[in-house]
């Protein structure tokens, strides 16, 4: 045990009364107060204050750790939220590349179809066209043929074959010259509306 003299007795005390500043710690549990029935008061007092200051000290000790808890639980989830965000913004950066490839392969495949009916009906007419120009051709060539041979008079119809012959080519030429001509269009139109949206994706 610890024994302390009058003078520091007198002096511990004065400071507790005057200043409400007393001993702490387990230093308190050795120091021998028989005999002075004050001092023990004051070391009485003494260790229930240093309890009262562990047990405050405890509590705070407690919140801390508990609101460090908390904020690692936070920071997890945080970053676990900046993750999701970051795969979110990912596959929504995929699927507008995604969307914007199949749209071009769309409007790719759009314009094939639309060329490929354009030069199906091209051919249709220039067919229909050259059939009914050969066929009109035949029958006139065919007709003129039997008068010869037969010896009939052929003035009338001579003149009528080459008009016909004439007419026949001229519309065939036409009919095909137009032809052509829409087809060019056609073309030069796709050119120039595929080049304005190229210039438009690249911006």
């Amino acid at each position: 045990m610890i024994k302390l003299s009058e003078d520091s007795k007198k002096s511990l005390i004065e400071i507790h009364k005057n200043n409400s500043i007393t001993l702490e710690g387990n230093i308190l549990k050795l120091i021998d107060t028989s005999g002075d029935n004050e001092f023990h008061e004051y070391i009485s007092a003494a260790i229930e204050k240093d309890k009262e200051s562990r047990k405050k000290r405890l509590e705070v000790t407690k919140t801390v750790q508990k609101q460090n808890e908390e904020l690692v639980k936070w920071k997890e989830k945080n970053e676990k939220i900046n993750e999701e965000l970051k795969t979110a913004l990912t596959e929504t950066e995929k699927l507008k590349n995604n969307a914007e490839k199949a749209k071009l392969r769309a409007e790719n495949d759009l314009d094939i179809l639309q060329k490929k009916t354009q030069y199906e009906l091209i051919g249709a007419i220039v067919k229909s066209s050259l059939w009914i120009v050969i066929g009109i051709g035949v029958t006139t060539t065919l007709l003129f043929s039997y008068v010869v041979i037969k010896d009939l008079e052929n003035d009338v119809i001579r003149n009528a074959w080459s008009n016909i012959i004439g007419i026949l080519l001229t519309n065939s030429f036409s009919i095909l010259g137009t032809i052509m001509g829409v087809k060019y269009a056609t073309e030069k139109s796709s050119d120039t509306s595929s080049s304005k949206k190229c210039e438009y994706c690249s911006k």
